[in-house]
């Protein structure tokens, strides 16, 4: 069970400052894979053995009171509704202000564990003026400095106390797929469709699902969990928070899940929300299923689904290792094939080459194209074998495991997709000292 910790308050006090120092001091952080897009809000962390995705609210707020009933309120609605952990920050040098009252209105209807982080109090002058924060009625004031890291750790302490029990899951064994995507895409059509029965309510109303739905489910043979994710309130005005709605939305769904199939409205194309989620799941190890639907409202040509792959792939940086599928959930044209496919997908994450297999085709490889020296050291890559992880890691063992270069590993990597199949798998290399 994956925990959400969101920070929100108004705007300039500190809030993405603190998210940076929560996600990258703890080598948290998500991998940076090589040409998408990672949305900056959202990181994955560790303390204590506890792991949790931190979500930062602020850069979606523009900064005045007057959009305070807008996105403000909006984004601390929605934090409320899905975050584990709410964490309230605000600046000691500004001291108390209206809108902070403003906003603990808000907050204070939340169930949820609220951490009052008091922000830049980086000293005993400082600290001095935590007090009048309590005056907002919340137990938890947490006085840190985002920039330093002083204070957080005990903030983390208090944090991850508050996470709940992981519950022992029934069905923990067997494989979950997960449908996410942009509002009004048709994923609770497709799942329905499926499940052969209106399990999901289907309007036109983009972001009808509020909750994530789970079904067992069973085809050519495999019992499988299938989820459809809750989708989005659009709300008026509030236009720069759709991808902040629907990504936070997914988030728990990809980090339980073990294949993603995302699915895109071939109307609207590849998005930029759309590269939020898939990066979501490259960056949680999941496998991937790009589900391009409604292709029956688009005009074709020769080469129409060919140029529209290719315009993905392009978006994507040359990630090639997605499948991408044209469907029709209304008119059920490959709908099942996208099944199909996500159960290939998944039975290639759980795929084991060999040590014997690996280093036979590798070396080889190696041999022909040897890493690039460093400074006059000739890097030498004796023995390969993959780690006994939840998704496929290699393992290279050579001399100078520091000074392999980016673009040798991508060569690498290209290499064990041509020669073993993880279609939809993102693969990752680490480098050991022999």
């Amino acid at each position: 069970m994956s925990n959400i910790i969101a920070i929100v308050g108004r705007p300039n006090v500190g809030k993405s400052t603190l998210f940076n120092r929560l996600v990258e001091r703890r080598d948290a952080i998500i991998d940076n894979t090589s040409g998408v897009t990672r949305d900056r809000h959202y990181g994955k962390s560790q303390w204590t053995g506890k792991f949790f995705t931190v979500i930062d609210t602020g850069g979606y707020v523009v900064g005045s009171e007057d959009n305070f009933e807008g996105e403000i309120r909006a984004q601390v609605k929605l934090a409320m509704e899905e975050a584990d952990v709410l964490l309230f920050v605000v600046d000691v040098d500004a001291g108390l202000t209206g809108l902070d009252k403003d906003f603990a209105n808000v907050v204070r209807q939340s169930e949820k564990p609220v951490f009052v982080v008091v922000n830049k109090a980086d000293n005993n002058e400082r600290r001095a003026y935590v007090g009048e924060f309590y005056e907002m009625g919340f137990k938890e004031i947490h006085p840190v400095s985002a920039i330093s890291g002083s204070g957080t750790g005990d903030l983390l302490d208090a944090v991850v106390s508050h996470f709940p029990e992981e519950e022992e899951d029934v069905a923990s064994d067997l494989p979950r797929i997960c449908v996410v995507g942009r509002p009004n895409a048709g994923k609770s059509s497709f799942v329905n469709l499926l499940l052969g029965e209106e399990r999901s309510i289907v309007t036109d109303v983009a972001g009808t699902t509020r909750d994530s739905i789970n079904a067992h489910y069973n085809v050519f043979g495999k019992d499988f969990i299938l989820t459809d994710t809750a989708g989005l309130r659009r709300k008026a005005k509030v236009k720069e928070n759709i991808e902040f709605y629907s990504v936070m939305r997914a988030v728990r769904a990809i980090e339980n899940s073990d294949v993603c199939i995302v699915m895109i409205d071939a109307t609207r194309g590849l998005e930029s929300q759309d590269l939020s989620i898939i990066s979501l799941a490259q960056n949680n190890r999941k496998g991937i299923l790009i589900m391009v639907n409604k292709w029956d409202l688009m005009e074709k040509e020769t080469n129409t689904a060919r140029d529209y792959e290719k315009e993905i792939k392009t978006k994507l940086g040359g990630n090639e290792y997605i499948p991408v599928l044209f469907t029709s959930v209304l008119t059920k044209q490959r709908v099942f094939k996208a099944i199909e496919i996500a159960v290939q997908v998944n039975e290639n994450k759980n795929r084991k080459v060999p040590t014997s297999k690996l280093n036979d085709v590798l070396l080889k490889a190696i041999e022909r194209t040897p890493p690039p020296s460093h400074r006059g050291h000739h890097i030498k890559i004796k023995y390969i074998t993959q780690l006994p992880t939840h998704s496929p890691v290699f393992a290279f063992f050579c001399n100078h495991p520091t000074h392999i270069k980016e673009s040798y590993t991508r060569f690498l990597i290209n290499k064990i997709r041509e020669h073993f199949e993880f279609e939809g798998i993102p693969l990752k290399i680490v480098y050991r000292k022999k």
